[in-house]
Order: structure tokens, then sequence, then C-alpha cells
């Protein structure tokens, strides 16, 4: 999960806001939409209040009851079954050109996995997850015992140490103490602070530890934080947060076919050369079986923000505790299926809105993936009636069910990688719903080109709470950020989160091909994620009894699809997209992107570069670059201003607006460095990247360098900034010359 960021829209972007936004939810002819005519507006209006009637909670239910039935991990039997199940339905349903597509890739399953305390007591791990009252599925025998995806094969009995968060900085500390992890286990908890588990295998593989062990603390999801499963939302004492390790970081997808898809006579490197397959032993646990190893610690007394939920202390441990692991898997070329449907646009079949939402689940998927499933297939059904009565959108609507993304997000990329070249010519935009609901607070990330149509569309439908969704999200948004302890006021120029870090199906089309976002989620409070217990049952007890928010969810998913689809001139914001890079500059410049574990990561101690210093190097002047944010926001206001003219006029010339539209498609393409980022070549976005952690890294190339200190690769990398804003601002530029060129024709 991203961390969620605000940020700011431009002037211009607000003025045409508080323009297009003056219409009620409960008006039923909607006059003023972002990219519409007045005319177009009001038929596009009538055209989602048909969509919004469709959706139903009852559907919702049945869909995920299907989808939550049984245990689905990627490139099961059950898994493939259900993607048969979706193209059966989508044809059903009146979808068209629906196609499954199989990628022979390098997967993941286990064999046998064996932990047990050998010393100075015996205790052998159970290492699955006990039933519940109440909860029919936990006495599946098809569930699975704990594993962790890409895991590698092995044995070792040695000593273990307790690592907390296994980051960096927590090993430096060891260090300190005199304790080395080399060929030693390692035990490390999720989410303290937050970091992928991949990062915390890659940290203890670095440094030479022998095995991973990853337990789920209480004090992060479990009774700390509340009542658990099946009286409350929380982690019970056996869950096990099952999940991969892959160094998708590095390189996302099939780790033998990097940067081009795994299809029949595809080119396949060596599994040792593959950089993103982990040579690392790692396992999963429930504090139930963590527990009897941390009673049993010696050495020093972990600090106090190591300490976690369990009644005992936490000792660092070395020498006492000797535990014996034992993994084999089956780490080997399987097929993952990607399933696709389509409704073909009416009148520029040639421009795409992508969506998507991945399939495969770590046991039944009750929220990740299933909710986003369930919402998906009221989404198709509710497209495929409106199809079968003769209303289309303009634009084709490409939908897709991804296999493989809690691997390594492997299903979606390698459709992108297939697919590259005709995406940059022909894609819009692509939403992503990765996890539909555990909760009610709504969440919503967009680049920053298409935040203002997001905050626009939440005006246009209802909150189960009986508010439109703009007014919940404000509310729940201004909730977190005083419990925060932030000080910033929520308003439409920050509301949305345009921080965009990796973790889902989002990251090929916006790293690799350089299409524009958006990511939709609801959430609340949720114990159970990658476990056993994410299923049915608590989706209907905590997550959304009633299906209200999953009927939201694909309410929303459709409403800014359609505006997408139908738009007469698509409804990007460049100006706010340079404020927005202006903030990234800004934020680099003061030194407020660097974590300690980040530090640490590159070799440089946690004191070094303070939040709030500016420590760049005299020889990186950055006013070039914001002197060029300039001009490029001055050209955005300047195409806002031209196309709310061109729009208010009424009709524009079809031809006309083709120019327009593909030369604003081309904007997010010239943000991509066909040289990628310095170490990580398949990650191209010089706005946008991921840091290790999967947390959101702006400016990419250019902050890691200058994390580094390397100011020859930080020149360079700014230069490259600098270059694709004059690029950009020049084809803005060339696109208001057109625009206002028709414009000044027509008023002749």
């Amino acid at each position: 999960m991203s961390l969620r960021r605000p940020m700011q829209l431009s002037t211009s972007a607000l003025c045409y806001l508080a323009l297009a936004l003056h219409s009620p939810l409960s008006s039923q002819a909607q006059t003023s939409i972002l990219g519409f005519t007045p005319p177009t507006a009001a038929h596009e209006a009538e055209i989602e209040n048909k969509f919004k009637a469709i959706p139903s909670p009852d559907e919702e239910r049945r869909q995920h009851k299907i989808f939550t039935a049984e245990p689905h991990v990627a490139g099961s039997a059950r898994n493939n079954e259900l993607a048969r199940y979706i193209a059966d339905e989508w044809r059903n349903e009146g979808l068209e050109d629906v196609i499954i597509r199989r990628y022979d890739v390098y997967g993941s399953n286990p064999k046998s996995t064996l932990l047990e305390m050998t010393g100075p007591v015996h205790y052998r791990a159970g290492l699955r997850e006990l039933p519940i009252p109440g909860d029919p599925d936990m006495k599946n025998k098809s569930i699975s015992s704990a594993w962790s995806g890409m895991s590698a094969s092995g044995e070792v009995t040695a000593p273990l140490v307790y690592a907390h968060s296994g980051n960096p900085e927590d090993y430096d500390y060891l260090r300190k103490q005199g304790i080395d992890v080399k060929g030693k286990v390692v035990l490390v908890r999720y989410s303290n602070p937050y970091s992928y588990r991949g990062f915390k295998a890659l940290t203890a593989q670095r440094e030479g530890a022998a095995a991973l062990l990853i337990y789920s603390d209480p004090a992060e999801d479990g009774f700390k934080k509340g009542k658990v499963d099946p009286n409350g939302p929380w982690g019970p004492e056996y869950h096990i947060q099952r999940g991969a390790i892959t160094y998708d970081f590095m390189v996302p997808g099939d780790p033998l076919t990097p940067g081009w898809a795994s299809v029949p006579g595809a080119k396949r490197i060596p599994v040792e050369e593959a950089v993103s397959i982990p040579k690392i032993m790692a396992l999963p646990l429930s504090w139930h079986d963590a527990k009897p190893l941390l009673a049993q610690m010696d050495g020093p007394i972990a600090p106090d923000d190591w300490q976690g939920g369990l009644p005992l202390k936490y000792h660092l441990g070395g020498n006492r505790v000797r535990v014996h692991v034992k993994i084999e898997m089956d780490n080997s070329t399987q097929p993952y299926y990607v399933v696709e449907g389509r409704i073909r646009g009416a009148d520029l079949p040639d421009e795409w809105i992508v969506l998507g939402n991945h399939r495969d689940a770590w046991v039944f998927g009750g929220v990740d993936p299933s909710s986003g499933t369930a919402s998906m297939m009221e989404l198709t059904r509710a497209l495929g009636k409106m199809a079968k009565q003769g209303i289309r959108p303009r634009r084709t609507l490409v939908v897709c069910s991804w296999d493989g993304e809690e691997v390594g997000l492997t299903g979606s990329t390698e459709w992108g990688e297939q697919f590259v070249d005709e995406l940059r010519q022909k894609a819009v935009a692509y939403i992503n719903v990765d996890e539909a609901t555990s909760g009610p607070n709504f969440h919503g990330q967009a680049v920053a080109s298409l935040a203002p149509m997001l905050v626009e569309t939440a005006h246009t439908v209802k909150d189960p709470s009986g508010k439109t969704l703009y007014e919940a999200w404000k509310e729940s948004s201004t909730r977190e950020r005083r419990e925060a302890k932030l000080t910033q006021e929520v308003t439409d120029s920050n509301l949305a989160d345009t921080r965009i870090g990796s973790g889902s199906d989002h990251t090929v089309f916006l790293n690799f091909v350089g299409m524009p976002v958006l990511g939709l989620q609801f959430d609340g409070p949720y114990g159970v994620y990658h476990s056993a217990y994410d299923d049915f049952f608590w989706m209907n007890h905590f997550g959304d009894p009633g299906y209200r928010y999953h009927t939201l969810m694909s309410q929303l998913w459709g409403v800014l699809a359609l505006r997408l689809a139908n738009a007469d001139l698509l409804p990007f914001d460049f100006a706010s997209y340079a404020t927005n890079i202006r903030q990234f500059v800004n934020e680099l410049e003061k030194g407020k992107q660097m974590s300690g574990q980040d530090k640490a990561m590159w070799g440089q101690p946690p004191s070094a570069v303070q939040p709030g210093e500016a420590r760049l190097s005299p020889p990186l002047d950055l006013k070039p670059i914001l002197d060029a944010i300039d001009d490029f926001e001055a050209a955005g206001q300047r195409l806002d201003e031209s196309a709310s003219r061109a729009l208010a006029a009424g009709a524009i010339d079809p031809k006309l607006a083709a120019i327009i539209n593909h030369g604003a498609m081309q904007v997010e393409r010239n943000w991509l460095n066909p040289d990628g980022i310095p170490g990580r070549p398949w990650f191209k976005h010089i706005l946008y990247g991921a840091r290790f952690t999967y947390a959101h890294l702006e400016l990419p190339g250019l902050t890691e360098a200058v994390e580094k200190q390397d100011w020859t690769t930080a020149q360079q990398q700014a230069e490259i900034l600098r270059q694709a804003l004059a690029n950009n601002t020049k084809l803005v530029n060339q696109l208001n010359s057109t625009l206002n060129g028709e414009i000044s024709e027509k008023g002749k």
C-alpha cells in the first residue's frame, strides 16, 4: 500500500471545479462536467444515472460468495477455473472480444515447510490457522499451511535473532550490540514501520542471514488494536499473513522475461541471472507460533520501540534459542491466465480506457482481491446491459482480470509488456481496483492531471451514509489527518493522493507503459490481511455487511470510466500536474524525502540528511528545473482556459478533438526515460517510482542519486527532467495554439 500524501491543484483547476460542481447530486441533469460541452454533459449525466441504477448489493454478495468459496492462489486449478468463469460471464453479459491469454511464467508453490525450536526447549510450530466459531470456511481442508511466495528452498539449524522490522537500521542496531546475523535465522515482524516483506528478505539476504521468519505481532494487527475475529475485525491468535518476497521493486512480472512478455517462444534468462528471485528462505508465522520463540530468547533486552504486544519482554537473542527451518518449494515455470474483454467504442474504438482487478488470492481473498473482483463483475454486468440496450461508450473499455499479482504483479506486467506499443498509441488511462473495500473510508489515487476529475466525480455518487462520496471522503480524510497529527486542512486541492508507489497492478501501466492511472479503495480496520480469515464471513460481519460499499465501488469505477470514454476533450489538467511536480522538487531540495531506512539502504547513517535540511551539493542547481516547471504550468493554464472556452461554445469538430486528445495522451508518455531509473531500468517514469519498500518515490532517478550523493548522476537526472518538462511545455503550447486557432475561426 502506498503512503497517502496530499497534492495541490492549480488555480485554474480549482476554478474549473467550481464551475463543474454547481449541480447538486439530486439534480437529474448535470450541466457541467470536466471535458464535456453543455449538451454532451447533460447526455452523460443521463447515461451515468442509468448505469448507477444497475449494480445491486445482492449481486455483489452473490459474486463475492463465488470468488471466496475456495482458496485460489495463482497457478491453482481453482484460480484457473475462475478465469474461465469470468470469461463465460462476460460473454453472457455482452462483452466483446473476450479472450483468455496464457503466460508461462516462473511461479511459486510450496511443497513442505517446517519450523521447530531445538533448544533450549523443543517446540514445533503448527504453521496453521485454526477454525473460529461461526466461520464454516475455516474448516476447508484446502487451506494451506504457512508459506512465502518465491522463498528459496533449503534447510538450516541455527541461532535465532530478533531484528524488529528487519529494516537496515535494525541490523545496524544489532551490530552495535555485538550481534552478527550472518548464518543465523532472523525473526522480524510486519509493519513497524511499514515495509514490503520482499525488502525485509533482501535486507536479511544482504546481511548474510540463513533464513527469515516474519510474524504478525498483535501490536500491529491483533488484540492490541481491538476485538479479534470472530468478535471484531482484527487478526486472531493464529492468523498468518502470507505473501511473496519477490524483489519486484527491481523488476516486476516474470523474473525470466524482464522487460518483455512471457509469450510462446520468448527468450528466457537463466534463473541465476534473475535479479527479482530471492536467494533466502522465508516463512510467515502467527503470533501463536512466534511467542514460544520470543519467550525463550536471551541476550540484551530489545529497545522500547522494539517491544510488541505480547505479554513478555522481547530480547535480541542470538545464542540461547536455536531453530530448525526446512522449506521445500516448487519454484518453476507454470501458466498464469489473464482474462480480457471489451465494450467496443461507438465513435473512437482505437482509444482505450483500461480497467483491471487481480483474481488470485493467498487463500479466500475476502478483501484482497475478491471484494474488488465482485465489484468488477457488477461493473461489467452494468456495462454489458447498457451495451445490449444500444448505450455504448464513445471510446473502447478494456476490462482485465489479472493473474499472479500476489506473486510479482505478474499477469498485468506480462500483458502490459506484450501490448506496450499498442497501449502507448491508444490508451487514455488505467483504473485499478485491487481491494474494493475493508471498511467505509475512501482513498483515491491519481496522477495529478486526473486528480480534479476524480474529485469532481466524487460529488456525483452517493455514499451509504447518505452523503455524497465527496463529503464522506473529505470527512474521513480530515479525521485521519487529525489522528496522524497533521495540521494541513483537507481541501479540494489536496484531497486526492498523487503520491503513487507500487504494490498493485497499476505499476506496469504507469512506470513502464507511461499511462495515467487512478486507484480506488475503501478501507477500515483490517487485521486479517493475506490470511485464511480474510473470507466471506469476515466481509459479512466486519468489512461491508450489506455490500453497500462494493456497490458504490462498482458505481464509482464505472462513472470514472464512462467520463473518460465519453469526454469531448480528455479531462487532463496539466497545470495541476506542474503544481505537483514543483512540490516534488521543493521537497527534494529541502531533504524531506528520505527516511532512516532509506538512508541505511544506501549505506548512510540515519542522521545523514535530516528532514528539513537543504543538503544538496552546490553544483546541483535546481533553478532550471523550477523555471521549466513554471513554463509547463503556464502552458497548462492556457490550455485549460482554451479548452473551457471551446467546450462552453458547444460542439467541437471531431478532427480537432482528435488532435487535442491524442496530443494530451502523449504528455504522460513524455515522462518516460527509455533508459529507466539508474540501477532499475525497467522503471522508466521520471516523476513516479517506488522505493524497495513499495512506498512512493517522487522523481526516482534524481532522488536516489541525491540520497547516494552521486552528484554526477544527479546532474544527469536533473537534465533529463528539465528536458522532459521542456518537451511537454512545447507540446501543450502546440495543442493550445491549435485549439485557439479553431476557436478564432469559429468566432469569425
